[in-house]
């Protein structure tokens, strides 16, 4: 699975943060076309996301492009201007039912073909903020192999529920927690909304903590200072990583090789469950070093 702890997002009319995006440490960069983006420079967000694709992959993070939803009839030709080598994956925005994702994919496969990419070669992530957009969250994440990743975002879906948002998130719990479940139900990385009191560090890392628990992987990010606790909540910690290994270790020597279902570990009894969580722990942090070590290098 791509690695997507922090999904940090740029204007794409904004050509002063793009040229600083290389140096950011997020492992997606996210140039937007969509809410960032006024009206009026819509077209020039298009030309200089294109133009900056492989800068903005050049410091090692995976480039991503949030276009705009079907609804608005700018999405064709935000997708003409900016699928091209160098972009790994397309947001799509306030989708709403798997037709939306079928359209894209349709368009997708056409554009590769077009422009000698590989079939295949950009993934779609789906943004799930509005009502409709958060029930259709499982169908939508299951009508392409392409979608790799639901976010679930909170602005927009509170609008929609016409509710206030707030930071305690009492009001997005039910949403939220579907996200996450029809993400992994699908076989997807669930990326959790946005926390806009930026300044809050406490209650972002609080907040972040809880996501975690819910099934969350990653997080839709709107300031650089909130990569460097995503990256570090969503990675395995020093403990998780040393009980992982000891688990493993113990449930090998102790229960397969001796035809046991569950042994003791730390006074507490492993079984299959317990031993396949703690190698998916290992796992993420195989992935996890890999992508960092390409990224450095």
């Amino acid at each position: 699975m791509p690695v997507m702890r922090s999904v940090f997002y740029v204007p794409g009319n904004n050509e002063s943060f793009i040229q600083k995006s290389p140096s950011l440490p997020a492992d997606i960069i996210t140039l937007d076309l969509e809410d960032s983006v006024p009206p009026a420079e819509k077209a020039k967000a298009r030309e200089m996301t294109r133009d900056n694709l492989k800068l903005t992959g050049s410091g090692g993070s995976t480039v991503y492009v949030r276009v705009n939803n079907w609804e608005t009839l700018m999405t064709n030709d935000d997708l003409e201007a900016v699928v091209y080598p160098g972009l790994s994956g397309i947001c799509l925005a306030k989708c709403g039912h798997p037709d939306d994702v079928k359209r894209l994919d349709w368009k997708l496969d056409e554009l590769e073909r077009r422009r000698g990419m590989p079939i295949g070669s950009v993934a779609i992530q789906i943004l799930c903020e509005t009502a409709k957009g958060v029930i259709n969250a499982y169908p939508s994440a299951t009508a392409s192999k392409r979608v790799n990743s639901l976010i679930f975002g909170a602005v927009d879906y509170t609008k929609d529920m016409r509710v206030k948002l707030t930071s305690e998130g009492v009001e997005q719990f039910y949403a939220r927690s579907h996200v996450a479940v029809a993400a992994r139900a699908a076989g997807c990385i669930a990326i959790d909304c946005p926390y806009v009191a930026f300044q809050d560090v406490e209650g972002y890392e609080k907040s972040t903590r809880e996501g975690r628990q819910m099934g969350y992987e990653g997080r839709m990010l709107i300031h650089p200072s909130q990569i460097e606790p995503s990256n570090r909540i969503y990675s395995p910690s020093a403990e998780d990583a040393e009980w992982a290994k000891g688990v493993v270790e113990v449930f090998e020597k102790e229960g397969i090789a001796k035809g046991m279902a569950a042994v003791s570990f730390k006074g507490k009894m492993v079984d299959t469950p317990v031993y396949d969580n703690a190698r998916t722990i290992l796992k993420t942090m195989e992935e996890i070093a890999a992508f960092d070590k390409k990224r450095k290098g």
